[in-house]
């Protein structure tokens, strides 16, 4: 009867504490030793290599089989972007090469290149690979062959409950187009988890570092990257802290906002402010806390700066109780409590009859259903709407930059029992091809949620859980950020 030999694989997972995640199943065989005196040199006679979607296969047709040994080497830090980043190799003592090596697999996302070594100990099958894979040796009889299959397609899943109704889940998935890594939050409003937005330096323009940005948020368990900024750090979008509109936008965009329980809302959000002057006339607001442009009525509070910072060639109304307090050119003292109107050009022209003394009235909106919203934080485009895939892309006017091709994406999406869900993908990197942005709708649907949407993604995804950052931020290292959404609990929020 023939005995086939087959051993079972066994599941390598190197985790370094979430910093970076890589998989790789090995398995490898003995067969039993030869009691002759004379042992003859094995031979590998032929090499096959297939190809599917699912896996590459490589065959090692030889006379016997012999003892083989087989190791996985990852190259932590390739020298360029073509080199290979992990090696497979297949050591057969007391064997010599008979085999051709056939035509390869042509642009493989896992499989690189195959070469065959000799040694006077004996070959060694070396398999070049472009990410970390899952691969399964094993041996069969009858004829003799050993077996490598490099798998695509797989998942695996490594979940902690970080506290109760808080828990983070790395999501390890090999698919056709290459290797994925996702980090999940799942956060309960109901067990007093609710989101905190942050802002760099507490302004609407800066810069810093999510690791820095935490620690605004009393007890943060975790944080994720947030809204899109600008080169100096501006907040490009809407957005609202404690019924105070901090920016905004000329365009409906998708946002999130946070309900005083901690639950969550993802709808359109659209800036509409006005001033109405003495005689009843209504102004315009053309945005807030942004560079004044040609023709505009920008309203700048304590969010954006001590001062308005403008250049001369406008007017500047000072605000308080409602009351102008102060009229100047500009660069003027942004009061506390109150607001600055800068003015150029129409703007300012409709606005020019304005004395100290005189009452103004200011109405600003981001639409009805952001009334009961305590924050609310402007991205996208949608990726879900009741429980269906929908993307904005166009209608939201986003570019090619965050249209366009497989990123490391940052998302939040809110499930049908009204859990937070916060998801940032690795992209751009050997251990995770990244994801587009219907493919990060979809894992959103696929994770639960009913209610998703985009957030800033490429060098900014970056998650951090309990003060460690559990992704791998394409650029190397954390990118220092406009804005951030904390996870805390209410029991400790400031």
């Amino acid at each position: 009867m023939n005995r086939v030999y087959k051993i079972p694989f066994v599941l390598l997972i190197l985790v370094q504490l979430f910093t970076q995640i890589t998989v790789g199943f090995a398995a490898a065989a003995t067969a039993p030793a030869q009691t002759t005196n004379a042992v003859p040199a094995i031979e590998l006679q032929k090499i096959r290599v297939s190809q599917s979607p699912e896996k590459v296969r490589i065959v090692l047709d030889v006379s016997a089989l012999p003892e083989y040994s087989v190791n996985l080497l990852e190259d932590k830090a390739p020298q360029n972007k073509d080199a290979p980043a992990a090696h497979i190799s297949v050591t057969l003592p007391k064997t010599i090469n008979k085999g051709v090596i056939p035509a390869l697999p042509a642009q493989d996302p896992v499989f690189k290149s195959l070469r065959i070594s000799e040694t006077k100990e004996g070959i060694t099958a070396v398999i070049d690979l472009k990410t970390t894979a899952v691969y399964n040796v094993f041996t069969l009889k009858n004829p003799n062959r050993i077996v490598i299959d490099i798998v695509k397609k797989y998942e695996h899943k490594i979940k902690r409950e970080i506290a109760p109704g808080l828990t983070y889940t790395a999501l390890l998935r090999g698919t056709a187009e290459g290797p994925l890594t996702a980090h999940i939050l799942d956060l309960d409003p109901k067990a007093g988890w609710k989101l905190q937005p942050l802002l760099s330096n507490q302004k609407t323009v800066g810069l810093e570092k999510l690791s820095s940005l935490m620690q605004q948020a009393k007890g943060a368990a975790a944080a994720v990257n947030a809204a899109y900024f600008g080169l100096d750090g501006t907040t490009l979008g809407v957005m609202q802290l404690q019924g105070t509109i901090i920016a905004s936008m000329d365009i409906t965009r998708t946002a999130l906002g946070i309900l005083p329980d901690g639950s969550a809302i993802i709808d359109d959000a659209l800036y509409q402010g006005s001033v109405e002057l003495p005689d009843g006339q209504k102004v315009a607001i053309t945005g807030v806390n942004e560079e004044r442009g040609a023709d505009a009525l920008i309203l700048y509070n304590s969010y954006y700066d001590t001062a308005t910072d403008t250049n001369p060639f406008g007017s500047e109304y000072v605000v308080e109780g409602n009351k102008i307090t102060a009229i100047n050119t500009n660069n003027s003292v942004i009061p506390q409590d109150g607001f600055v109107l800068s003015v150029h050009g129409k703007s300012q022209q409709a606005l020019g009859k304005l004395q100290v003394g005189d009452t103004v009235k200011v109405t600003q909106s981001l639409g009805d259903q952001w009334s009961k919203a305590v924050a609310v934080i402007g991205a996208g485009p949608r990726l879900v709407k009741n429980n269906s895939v929908y993307l904005t892309t166009k209608l939201e006017e986003f570019g090619s930059d965050v249209a366009v091709g497989r990123a490391p994406r940052t998302a939040v999406g809110i499930t049908k029992e009204g859990h937070i869900l916060l998801m940032v993908v690795d992209g751009r990197q050997k251990h995770s091809i990244g994801l587009t942005l219907l493919d990060t709708a979809l894992l959103m649907q696929e994770l639960g949620s009913i209610q998703a949407m985009n957030l800033d993604g490429g060098g900014s995804s970056e998650m951090i859980v309990q003060k460690e950052i559990v992704n791998k931020p394409s650029d190397g290292h954390e990118r220092s950020i406009g804005t951030a959404l904390a996870v805390i609990s209410t029991n400790l929020a400031n």
